[in-house]
């Protein structure tokens, strides 16, 4: 009797609980989808219904409108995590789990799978209490995981000195123009407001109310592609993006860790045949808010990619279009090309929502900065010869220059989203990639610089290996492994070098031939080009250079990008210096490993960098400094002017030392200089550490210039060394003989400049001597800030 009555009361709990909700919902707004959902616009609420539960789909979570400042870097359009999830249910809730793919048992034991399963941790995402439970359908309000911080704003803002921040529920709500519904797929979106005490200048520079910062952050659920996709196997040597997990079930004589490349999906109607259309070709969108003429020039640049694919032999695989005007940047099932503004000029980047099961690229989305184009129209500002003399109007051709940098910007971050890699050593074999960081490249004509050549104007060779490696889609008999295998051999025997961030971007980086925004197969030589095409800029530059009516301040800001326009070249320079050169070899391929790069290389290396720290090479001319006065008002310095130690006045002997500091950081960084120690124990003949610093010590402290304005620029840059110098006395992270070796010339210098009656022969002396009384308490004094500079990029942000 007790167990009927206790049937009949959770049958009545169940009749009153659906009655309940079919009550209170008549009102509700009804989404119908993949989950279909419920909204109450009285309470504000979502209400899920759920019909299969422990079914997987993929979540999504990504930020819809953004902050504004590249600094915070919380920008419109941002992709968060992909995650793999199902509801289970729990007592009177649903959990929405996430399962740990990182770790897997590929197996048809069904205990050897559920033994990795208990092994390693979920993660709950949320528990939703069952509003109503009827014929295996469940309804829950699932407000609560869309309401919360999800995409990290409070930490983003607290991590970037912007103050300490809570998110206030009263003034946060759905934003129902981009709720919707689809049939494989449910896009929700929340404004989320948060509240705090502003502390930094970035967050009060882009907010109306810095106490109050408000966004908009997306949820996707999404249906899990079919079990179609064929994953390929990851090689690094063909410049793809690696997807990963491990396998506990693999033998113990094979690689637990499993490697694949990440791709989208494509196949040929018929591979059989040469040239095929796809099954369903990757389609591009460009945001439709992109003004023109840059949104022509983005459509260019993005079909660059279709000249790679139809090497491969595929018709129209790879389309660009304009995003329909009523669709979401945001809904999944949209590669989109998206144009971002913020405050200040910033990266671009191309990321991706992928498969965490099999590395299947189910959206990219690529983020393009808005002021990009801005800066390379006044780097090509500042190289036109008085290009506003007579008009305001002369500016077609400094717009084309920059429009050809967009067009290879908008290759370059598809190409991410696309699965590949950047390439930086792509520049040394006649710009092989549109996946490195290209500099523009100009030639001089006289006394004017041609801008013909500046940037490239297709897909690159490399680039069709990097689609033929990932996208190939082979007849039927083919061994895929040995025709991969056969691709890779085939771009190693055209002479194609791979090699990626790690091994460019490092201060201290060891890779000769890998650079970002270099050119030309010869370092040395291509600086020696710039620094040629510098002079003569530098030569022709006049108040025609801004427009009538602008003040001088203008024209301060066009002359630094001018100024400073050797700083990437010099970098690539100085890692020719105790040099390297090396392939990502594996074991039977025709590679080279690793060599030292020649002495004479080097060499000629450090002759050419030593002109970046020569006065006679690096002053500004004395006839151009009555260009730059005191900023007008209403034109305060940015982060992209010249800095300085004397005030309102322009600085000349600080943008000197300024210049030279690129140089001192590269060519004495401690990595660096224990590789000369190294290099040179192996090879007795090879360049070492103290021929270096004799090299670099003659042409800057025992310098002597008779113009005094040129003598006091070099004595500026001559300070610079000496704490470099000193700076690898005291290094700790070196080999004992770099302390040695610096210590001893620290020493000579002192010996020298002890026997000179002037007053800086005397700070010379007085600093070594501080120095060496108490090395421990040494510290760097930084050079005035160079302005901001990279042209373009950021590593790819997968997902």
């Amino acid at each position: 009797m007790r167990r009927i009555s206790i049937f009949l009361l959770l049958v009545c709990n169940c009749i009153v609980l659906t009655a309940q909700f079919a009550d209170k919902s008549k009102n509700f707004k009804k989404y119908n989808g993949y989950f279909s959902f419920y909204y109450d616009v009285k309470t504000d609420k979502i209400y899920l219904e759920v019909n299969d539960l422990e079914k997987e789909f993929l979540y999504v979570n990504s930020l819809s409108s953004g902050v504004g400042s590249n600094d915070i870097g919380l920008d419109r359009g941002q992709l968060g995590d992909s995650r793999v999830v199902y509801f289970k249910k729990a007592g009177n809730k649903l959990l929405l789990i996430q399962p740990n793919l990182k770790y897997r048992a590929i197996t048809d034991n069904l205990l050897e799978k559920q033994s990795v399963e208990q092994a390693f941790s979920k993660s709950i995402l949320g528990g939703f209490k069952i509003e109503e439970e009827k014929n295996g359908k469940f309804i829950i309000d699932i407000t609560s995981l869309f309401m919360q911080d999800t995409h990290g704003v409070i930490s983003k803002l607290k991590n970037t000195g912007q103050g300490s921040y809570s998110l206030d529920a009263t003034k946060s709500a759905f934003n129902l123009e981009r709720t919707k519904a689809f049939p494989k797929n449910i896009e929700f979106d929340v404004y989320l407001t948060f509240k705090g005490e502003a502390k930094g200048r970035y967050i009060s520079s882009v907010t109306p109310t810095s106490g109050l910062v408000t966004v908009a952050q997306h949820h996707s659920f999404v249906e899990l592609p079919d079990a179609g996709y064929k994953k390929r196997t990851y090689d690094p040597r063909s410049g793809s993006f690696m997807f990963s997990y491990y396998d506990y079930a693999t033998p113990v004589q094979k690689d637990i860790k499993k490697r694949f490349i990440a791709r989208h999906r494509l196949e040929k109607k018929d591979p059989n045949v040469a040239v095929s259309e796809a099954v369903v070709p990757i389609v591009y969108y460009l945001d439709n808010g992109t003004p023109e003429p840059i949104r022509s020039a983005l459509l260019d640049g993005a079909k660059w990619w279709n000249q790679a694919f139809e090497s491969i032999g595929y018709k129209d695989a790879f389309q660009v279009k304009i995003l329909p005007s009523d669709a979401d940047p945001m809904d999944v099932r949209y590669n989109v090309i998206q144009w971002v503004h913020r405050a200040t000029r910033g990266w671009s980047y191309g990321a991706s929502v992928t498969d965490p099961r099999t590395g299947e690229i189910i959206k990219g989305h690529v983020s393009l900065g808005s002021l990009r184009i801005r800066q390379d129209f006044l780097i090509a500002q500042a190289l036109t010869d008085k290009p506003f003399a007579k008009s305001n109007d002369n500016y077609k051709k400094m717009l084309d220059l920059a429009l050809a940098r967009i067009r290879q910007l908008s290759a370059h971050e598809i190409g991410h989203t696309l699965g590949f890699a950047h390439n930086f050593a792509a520049s040394t074999n006649n710009k092989a990639s549109v996946m490195d960081y290209p500099h523009p490249q100009f030639s001089l004509k006289g006394n004017k610089i041609d801008f013909t050549n500046a940037y490239a104007t297709g897909i690159g060779a490399w680039d069709k290996y990097t689609v033929a490696y990932s996208y190939s889609d082979f007849k039927e008999g083919v061994d895929e492994a040995k025709a991969l295998k056969e691709i890779i051999k085939k771009s190693h025997k055209e002479e194609y070098r791979f090699i990626s961030d790690s091994d460019a971007r490092a201060s201290g980086g060891a890779h000769a031939y890998a650079h970002l925004w270099d050119n030309g197969s010869n370092a040395a030589e291509e600086l020696n080009d710039v620094l040629k095409i510098r002079e003569v800029a530098i030569n022709n530059f006049s108040i025609d250079n801004i427009k009538e009516g602008e003040p001088n301040s203008v024209l301060e800001d066009v002359f630094a990008p001018l100024y400073f326009f050797h700083r990437y070249q010099t970098e690539a320079v100085s890692k020719v210096v105790g040099g390297l050169d090396y392939n990502y070899t594996v074991k039977g391929d025709e590679q080279f490993t690793v060599k030292t790069v020649s002495k004479k290389e080097q060499q000629e290396a450090l002759r050419t960098l030593l002109k970046t720290v020569n006065a006679n090479y690096i002053a500004i001319p004395k006839d151009k400094l009555n260009l730059f006065p005191p900023r007008a008002m209403g034109y305060n310095r940015t982060r992209e002017s010249f800095n300085g130690k004397t005030g309102v006045s322009f600085d000349p002997l600080s943008a000197a030392e300024t210049a030279a500091d690129i140089t001192l950081s590269f060519l004495l960084h401690p990595q660096r200089a224990s590789r000369l120690v190294q290099q040179k124990s192996l090879d007795k003949n090879q360049l070492g550490l103290p021929e270096v610093l004799d090299a670099l010590l003659n042409e800057t402290l025992k310098a002597n210039n008779k113009d005094t304005y040129i003598n006091q620029v070099q004595q500026n840059i001559n300070f610079r060394t000496l704490f470099y110098v000193m700076n690898l006395a005291v290094s700790k992270n070196v080999h004992p003989q770099v302390n040695a070796i610096a210590n001893f010339k620290l020493r000579e210098i002192k010996k020298e400049f002890a026997l000179k009656d002037n007053a800086y022969a005397l700070e010379v002396v007085t600093r070594i001597s501080h120095f060496q009384e108490h090395p421990e308490l040494f510290i760097t004094v930084k050079s005035p800030k160079i302005p901001d500079g990279s042209p373009i990029g950021m590593e790819c942000l997968s997902n």
